[in-house]
């Protein structure tokens, strides 16, 4: 069973607002593992595996393995042996070194995981951070000019520099040499450096082209110290974890062996500032996952770059005083809840802007202000692309320029789209799936326009909808155990193209409902058959589910542990909750008693006693079918839009004398009406006026009755 669409006009049912509008995947996963079942996997790690084309135990086994070691020289990287001999010259001659990063985690972890390394063998070394509202991102001439003032003749840079071409120039001209080290995507010109080592440079040999800015410091340090690489990699595999976990890159091949290896060592790991951290996030003495990688610590560095304080995060891992190492948690913190709330303000008043856009300004959202943060932007993008399922570009105004931070949706390529705009960009720079740019802020509507043409073709015209990838559909929800949970732990760890499983229950009965967390989360008691389920919806509200005791829903979740007073029990961590899409096995008895009404079939006394709605009943389904006021030829889910419908009807047989009434409204011309699978248009026909007593369907059901010639009281 496929998850069908949900869409009951702009809302849900009950006025509620989906999450997502379109349920996609999770067909036939359980059969599909059947295999992997009978070859000993257990039941809901078989699924997932099928759902995503592994269905031999010999795929399985691969899939699931977790190497202990890189798999590749870091001197397949192009330029590696040039930016070695170049490092080594400067520790053998006593240079004084910068490692200049950048400000997100995957900067700061890249920063401190080489300055580490090259203090430890003696280095005379500085570490420079940009600060993102006064410098913004990448190399800049007034921070190579100060580096080169304090005595600095070779700097290393650590997830940047690949697009900084005329900062190199001005580097050489004041008598710096440039080391790059980056991961970003490269345009046609290098920079002139010593060396230049990027994974993605289009004539770099190295087989994994998909390693975070602090895989390649990690893939540096290893090649500067090829005696101790195993005992460097157990060191910094932490710190490059979280960098890659942080900047979503794909979690396979050798990534999945640095998060493997670093989530593995993150408890006792070797720099006091992590393990504060950790105490300060309550998060020691417990299994720290990619998941409390990407929510709970990764927030807090990146609060501290997006708020201009990104030297305090890199203070925190490479300070070896255990006291300013709690303080400097607290503050990172305390930077993080400052953040938040100037986010809400910003993404509030995102949403208004959108409000005022007309419909071909929403394919690609291009929203700009002077007073927005420069630092907070990007965040909100991301919450914007999630909110209404499309890229979305975020620009910072000052004295007529702009910084934009953008964020993709659905595949959609950022990197090629800002190439293809470059003409109207100061520059740019990034990856397919995040980016920043500076713009004038007189070509920012010019941009505008041609971005959401560049969305629209990729789109191929359609308007996009918001999808959520369902794994699996849980047929047999006794699947669902703690022992089940152990084994699908083996597929961590989790991240881009190897995501958190997700799985469905449909048609679950609400048996209990309530709001916690000062009425910001709500928690659920799920009926599926024999079996009872906790669940939490984070920052969502029975009202704005469209959900009631009794209910019939469809949950799509993540399975988590809860702890509570020693005892462990299974919780669904639900994505999104929503009116059952499917009919229950009254309703489809009673569609299927419609269906055979209409297509002529014959019907009992008493099975049209059931259907014949009466006067009342008819107006009152009138009224509710124009207070839908769907957009037209939009459709909708028939089940829950039957439901709300029947919801207005008093009396009898109110679903199925609802879907009677809207064949009947139908066959008069009352109404547009189309079906397709589980999804209808419905559609009131203004100013059109009919005597429903003529409609074939109430004759006939009239003349069962005996009631020929009467009409309905």
């Amino acid at each position: 069973m496929c998850p069908p669409d949900v869409r009951t006009g702009a809302s849900g049912e009950g006025g509620s607002v989906i999450k997502y509008v379109r349920w996609t995947g999770g067909c036939g996963s359980e059969e599909a593992g059947a295999g992997l079942r009978a070859a000993g996997y257990p039941p809901l790690l078989s699924a997932v595996l099928a759902a995503r084309g592994v269905t031999s135990p010999e795929k399985a086994a691969l899939r699931l393995e977790r190497e202990r070691e890189l798999s590749h020289s870091p001197f397949l990287m192009k330029d590696m042996d040039k930016a070695v001999a170049r490092i080594r010259q400067a520790l053998a001659d006593g240079e004084r070194i910068a490692v200049f990063g950048d400000y997100d985690v995957d900067g700061i972890t890249s920063t401190v995981l080489l300055v580490d390394y090259l203090r430890s063998r003696g280095a005379d070394c500085l570490k420079y951070i940009p600060r993102r509202v006064e410098d913004g991102y990448g190399l800049g001439k007034e921070a190579l000019r100060i580096l080169r003032n304090q005595g600095v003749t070779l700097v290393i840079t650590v997830d940047c520099g690949i697009t900084g071409l005329e900062e190199a120039r001005f580097a050489r001209e004041v008598g710096l040499e440039l080391v790059i080290t980056d991961h970003h995507e490269c345009k046609d010109e290098l920079p002139e450096a010593a060396a230049v080592v990027d994974p993605r440079r289009p004539d770099c040999p190295y087989p994994f082209k998909h390693l975070a800015g602090v895989g390649v410091a990690l893939k540096l340090v290893l090649a500067l110290d090829q005696q101790r690489e195993e005992a460097l990699f157990a060191r910094y595999c932490t710190l490059a974890a979280i960098g890659t976990v942080a900047d979503v890159m794909q979690m396979s091949g050798e990534n999945r062996t640095i998060v493997h290896r670093g989530l593995e060592a993150i408890g006792g790991s070797d720099f006091l500032g992590l393990r504060a951290l950790l105490r300060e996030t309550g998060l020691t003495d417990r299994e720290v996952s990619s998941t409390q990688i990407g929510f709970i610590l990764a927030p807090r560095i990146n609060a501290a770059g997006r708020m201009g304080e990104a030297e305090l995060a890199a203070d925190l891992f490479l300070t070896d005083d255990p006291a300013r190492a709690e303080i400097l948690a607290r503050e990172l913190c305390g930077l993080n809840r400052e953040r938040q709330a100037v986010e809400q303000e910003i993404f509030a008043q995102a949403v208004e802007q959108i409000e005022f856009l007309s419909a071909g300004e929403r394919s690609a959202l291009v929203l700009s202000s002077e007073v927005w943060h420069q630092g907070v932007v990007g965040i909100v993008a991301s919450r914007l692309s999630e909110k209404y399922s499309c890229p979305s570009f975020m620009i910072h105004l000052q004295n007529g320029m702009g910084k934009g931070s953008c964020r993709s949706y659905g595949g959609f390529n950022l990197f090629a789209a800002l190439e293809s705009c470059q003409d109207l960009l100061v520059d740019f720079g990034g990856h397919e799936l995040a980016a920043g740019f500076n713009i004038r802020e007189e070509d920012i509507p010019a941009f505008r326009r041609r971005m959401n043409r560049c969305v629209c073709d990729y789109c191929n015209g359609e308007t996009p909808v918001s999808s959520l990838a369902v794994d699996v559909i849980v047929g047999h929800p006794e699947w669902v155990t703690l022992e089940e949970m152990e084994a699908l732990s083996r597929l961590e760890p989790y991240g881009s193209g190897n995501e958190r499983p997700v799985f469905a229950i449909m048609g679950a009965r609400v048996e209990s409902l309530q709001s916690v967390g000062q009425n910001r989360h709500l928690k659920l008691r799920l009926a599926k058959g024999d079996c009872r389920f906790e669940a939490i919806f984070f920052s969502a509200t029975a009202e704005a589910c469209g959900v009631s005791l009794g209910m019939r829903v469809d949950a799509a979740f993540h399975l988590q542990i809860n702890e509570f007073r020693g005892v462990s029990s299974v919780q669904l961590q639900l994505v999104d909750l929503r009116p059952a899409a499917g009919p229950s096995r009254r309703e489809r008895e009673c569609l299927e008693l419609v269906e055979r009404l209409v297509a002529g079939g014959p019907v009992t006394e008493g099975e049209a006693v059931r259907l014949l709605p009466d006067r009342r009943q008819f107006a009152a389904l009138w009224r509710a079918i124009e207070r839908l006021a769907m957009e037209e030829g939009e459709p909708v889910s028939r089940m829950p839009t039957l439901r709300r419908l029947a919801g207005a009807l008093d009396g009898a047989e109110s679903f199925l004398r609802a879907a009677l009434g809207v064949e009947v409204f139908a066959e008069r011309g009352l109404v547009t009406l189309a079906l397709r699978e589980d999804m209808m248009i419905l559609r009131p026909m203004p100013g059109r006026r009919a005597d429903l007593e003529q409609s074939a369907y109430v004759r006939s059901l009239r003349r069962t009755l005996g009631q020929d010639g009467k009409e309905a009281e």
